[in-house]
């Protein structure tokens, strides 16, 4: 079968290739390191007798920072060393920023084609692959499978999309994934999905959310004061759209002017998901006729109504100003909704639309523990928006019932780390049945 999938990819490479070199050109940061596509590596030290080399993936920004704890625990044992690669030219800086010390090297995963992904094993040379959530690679699997090299599937989810694509082809993922060792499920829906899908449960072992386990270093009250200047915030309440997407902009604009009607002291902060979108996101709050500024023309000269943060890694910092935060890509015609992940961590009370299928089991969670409300419309957000922002005492229940849920729920790096250790000291054989 992976026969047909070399077969295939390249004409579809082909086709998808225009769209994504206009994305690539448009975000930018891509032209460096470009050869690692190709299955060309970084400088990579020669393996040391004894000592283990992990192939990681995360594949963007949100599975980079949520390896961040896994590298700092690895880095631990000397007699294993990690190769970290990455998809976007974001994640990529943060992984320069933030884990240089922590990697033998850091790189870009090549394409997924039979002559790239050999290449680029050839020269990696890995005693463990690692794929962390939704990467799933037939030749990059292939390959480990051929070289007896076994393949982690760490933190693994399945949308709503990918389990109805896999679904459509269901007959054919045994053999096209069936070379990976073992998959750790964040959630028993995720587990039921994958099983669904033809993998053993033997080798599935649910662990929980790597994610959750992220510790976010808090701002000092001067930092906080000095970024609030900058943003150009009052000193009043503040208002996040988290990662928002087209539309969601202009509801919490909607949002901030009913607050302001009723007298509530509120600035809105907006993150898009994509910084690139910023000439959008401003030419649809100039209808407004409120004041804003856009972050990446630096400090504001002064006090504006919304502030637009469009740059990149900084997302858990400014959460950190937040009274009230709303995740984006939940509100329809959007679909799947941006991670909620940070604001619990921070203990924020929480808004989302309908569409968190990407996060359905945290979002459940989060409504029945009173950490989070649903709402179904722009509409129903306006009004969400300021009740919560007019009442503190509801904002404080809310936010010491998500903090609850995220420290009962942490915990999933020890346990994919006790998994990693098992695979290593396997001598290459597969222990996912123990």
């Amino acid at each position: 079968m992976i026969w047909l999938y070399r077969f295939l990819f390249f004409p579809a490479l082909v086709l998808a290739a225009p769209y994504y070199l206009r994305r690539m050109r448009k975000r930018g940061g891509y032209g460096p390191n470009f050869s690692h596509r190709f299955g060309g590596t970084p400088p990579l030290p020669s393996k040391r007798p004894g000592v283990r080399r992990i192939w990681l993936q995360a594949v963007s920004v949100g599975e980079m920072l949520a390896v961040g704890p896994l590298l700092r625990a690895l880095k631990t044992d000397e007699t294993v060393e990690v190769y970290l690669t990455t998809t976007t030219s974001t994640a990529h800086q943060i992984a320069q920023d933030s884990y240089g010390s922590l990697v033998s090297a850091l790189g870009y995963f090549p394409l997924d084609w039979w002559p790239f992904s050999a290449r680029a094993w050839r020269r990696v040379k890995p005693d463990l692959a690692i794929l962390m959530e939704g990467e799933r690679w037939p030749e990059h699997i292939h390959q480990a499978a051929r070289r007896g090299v076994p393949v982690l599937s760490i933190n693994a989810r399945l949308s709503d999309r990918s389990f109805r694509r896999m679904w459509r082809v269901r007959r054919l993922v045994p053999s096209l994934l069936g070379g990976v060792s073992c998959s750790l499920p964040i959630s028993a829906q995720d587990e039921h999905r994958l099983r669904v899908l033809g993998v053993p449960a033997e080798k599935l072992r649910t662990l929980g959310n790597m994610k959750l386990d992220l510790t976010i270093p808090p701002l000092g009250e001067a930092q906080r004061i000095r970024l609030r200047r900058e943003l150009g915030l009052g000193d009043g309440l503040v208002l996040l759209g988290s990662s928002t997407w087209d539309g969601e902009e202009q509801v919490l604009a909607q949002a901030l002017k009913a607050a302001r009607s009723r007298d509530l002291s509120v600035s809105l902060l907006l993150v898009p998901r994509h910084a690139e979108r910023r000439d959008v996101v401003a030419a649809a709050l100039a209808k407004t006729g409120l004041r804003f500024h856009l972050r990446s023309h630096g400090a504001a000269p002064r006090e504006v109504d919304i502030a637009v943060a469009d740059t990149t890694g900084e997302l858990r910092d400014l959460t950190q100003l937040a009274d009230v935060v709303f995740c984006g890509k939940s509100l329809p015609p959007h679909d799947g909704g941006q991670s909620p992940i940070e604001a619990t961590s921070l203990g924020k009370p929480l808004l989302f639309g309908p569409q968190m299928t990407n996060f359905r089991e945290v979002a459940r969670a989060l409504r029945e523990c009173g950490g989070a409300r649903e709402v179904l419309n722009g509409s129903e957000l306006i009004t969400a928006c300021v009740e919560l922002l007019a009442d503190e005492p509801q904002r404080e229940r809310m936010g010491a019932a998500v903090l609850a849920w995220h420290a009962h729920n942490r915990g999933a790096v020890e346990r994919t780390l006790a998994v990693i250790r098992e695979f290593l000291g396997a001598g290459g054989q597969n222990p996912a049945g123990r």
